[in-house]
């Protein structure tokens, strides 16, 4: 049985997604909504542009609420607000949110010496635009998790990056701790239907529903038959589980061109963690087991009172 009262210390998790804009971020708000060990003081609807969806953040808001719900008492746990619903329009001009605001005050916080973990599933904007409103909050602890950008060394076309280059030039430029997850490596965290039907599938309406958008998302837009979603957004979720649990590099902090390829900086002194592997095994593991202990009552359950001697 897992429950947060049994848990030492909880870190403060602010989970930021673009949830609607294709199969991989299901995965990652539900692990992160069954950790016991995750303080998640808010899940923050993210905007994905314009390209797939003209209000994509109210999107992303929608699908949120949605798996709060297929998560009965668990997803009740959670205060859910909206991101910006747009890319910034430059680099020194912010886009308010209450996800933004909801960044600030937690990271002003001045009752808990833990460290505010806020993670991005999509782009940067709510993280720009917080750091733009408030800059000391670079000087706290905080730590930015990205699963974004190209390979290094050269970068290039990239999905999360490319709905806000100037959010992420804003990030890369500041002093918030950084860790990155780029293409080549998050790409690596596939997961078949096979596995999905023997592990996800069984557990209830949720595990239903998260196999079924992936098989539909496939079929609508690869034009290939494919028989495997890549869980691109949970290493998220499992660096802060085990944060040594991947290879990293402290490299010095890029810019990003128009074309979104890496551009060195003039001085090298600012570094950011950008990580080359990710145990893929042990957050798949992860997850699988938490859905299962969710489903079958014990994951939140209290322990069962002692009998008296």
């Amino acid at each position: 049985m897992l429950h947060p009262d049994h848990i030492g210390h909880r870190v403060r998790v602010i989970v930021n997604t673009d949830a609607k804009n294709e199969a991989d971020d299901q995965f990652a708000i539900v692990h992160a909504a069954l950790t016991p060990s995750f303080d998640i003081v808010g899940m923050t609807a993210a905007h994905y542009g314009h390209r797939k969806h003209p209000r994509s953040m109210l999107e992303s808001r929608a699908e949120i609420d949605l798996l709060m719900r297929l998560l009965g008492e668990a997803g009740r746990r959670f205060p859910v607000s909206n991101g910006a619903e747009r890319a910034l329009p430059d680099e020194r001009t912010p886009v308010p949110s209450e996800g933004a605001d909801l960044i600030v005050r937690e990271a002003r916080r001045d009752d808990t010496d833990l460290p505010l973990y806020v993670t991005f599933y999509g782009p940067l904007t709510d993280m720009a635009s917080a750091l733009l409103i408030a800059p000391d909050i670079a000087e706290r602890h905080v730590v930015v998790i990205w699963i974004g950008g190209g390979p290094y060394p050269s970068g290039g076309p990239e999905y999360n990056l490319s709905n806000d280059i100037a959010a992420a030039n804003v990030v890369f430029d500041s002093g918030v701790e950084l860790w990155q997850v780029p293409q080549d490596v998050y790409r690596m965290m596939g997961v078949g239907y096979a596995e999905m039907m023997l592990k996800v599938y069984p557990h209830g309406e949720l595990g239903r529903y998260l196999v079924d958008q992936v098989v539909d998302y496939n079929a609508r837009t690869r034009p290939v038959r494919w028989e495997y979603r890549s869980w691109g957004d949970s290493p998220a979720v499992g660096l802060i589980l085990n944060p040594v649990g991947g290879q990293s590099d402290m490299v010095p902090s890029p810019r990003f061109a128009d074309d979104m390829t890496y551009v060195p900086r003039p001085d090298d002194e600012r570094r950011v963690r950008v990580f080359r592997s990710v145990d893929q095994r042990y957050i798949l593991e992860d997850f699988f087991a938490k859905l299962k202990l969710w489903h079958d009552g014990e994951l939140f359950r209290d322990y069962p009172e002692e009998a008296d001697a």
